[in-house]
C-alpha cells in the first residue's frame, strides 16, 4: 500500500565539487608545510680541527687510542679489548686513585663509531667525566 502516490522521491546526489576542493586545499598545505631532506649529501669529514693548543690541566691525563682494526691502547700500553667493564678497570688502573683524570681520546679516522663509544662509556662506568678529543689541522 502505497499511500504517497503523487509524490515522487529525490534521489540523493553526492557533490564531488567540495570535497575536491578540501582535497586541493590540504595537497597545498602540505605540498608548502613538507620539507625535503637529502641525507644522503651529508657530507662529514673527521677528525679535523683548526684550533690551539689548550692550557697544561692540573689533572692528570689518560691518554687511550684506538686504531681502524679496534684495537686500544691505554697511556700506549695495549690493552685487549674484552667488554666494557674490563675497559673501565683498566681506565682506573691507569688513573692510579685519581678522583678526576681527563680523558683524551685519539681515534683514527678510520675507526668505527662504536669503539669510540666504547671508550666513552667505560670512562662513564669508570666514574670519570672530563673527556676531550685530539684532532690533526687540515693538511694545507
Amino acid at each position: 500500500m502505497n499511500f504517497q502516490r503523487g509524490r515522487t522521491r529525490d534521489e540523493p546526489e553526492i557533490n564531488l565539487i567540495p570535497m575536491i576542493d578540501v582535497l586541493l586545499v590540504i595537497l597545498i598545505f602540505l605540498m608548502v608545510t613538507t620539507s625535503y631532506a637529502k641525507l644522503a649529501e651529508l657530507q662529514i669529514n673527521l677528525p679535523q680541527a683548526a684550533g690551539e693548543q689548550g692550557s697544561a690541566t692540573p689533572n692528570k691525563q689518560i691518554h687511550v687510542a684506538v686504531d681502524a682494526s679496534e684495537h686500544y691502547a691505554i697511556n700506549n700500553a695495549r690493552t685487549p679489548y674484552s667488554g666494557i667493564d674490563n675497559l673501565a678497570a683498566a681506565l682506573r688502573k691507569a688513573a692510579a686513585g685519581e678522583a678526576e683524570p681527563t680523558i683524551i681520546i685519539s681515534a683514527d679516522a678510520k675507526a668505527p663509531h662504536q669503539s669510540v663509544i666504547n671508550i666513552m662509556e667505560a670512562a662513564r662506568v669508570a666514574g670519570y667525566g672530563r673527556i676531550t678529543f685530539t684532532t690533526q689541522n687540515p693538511a694545507k
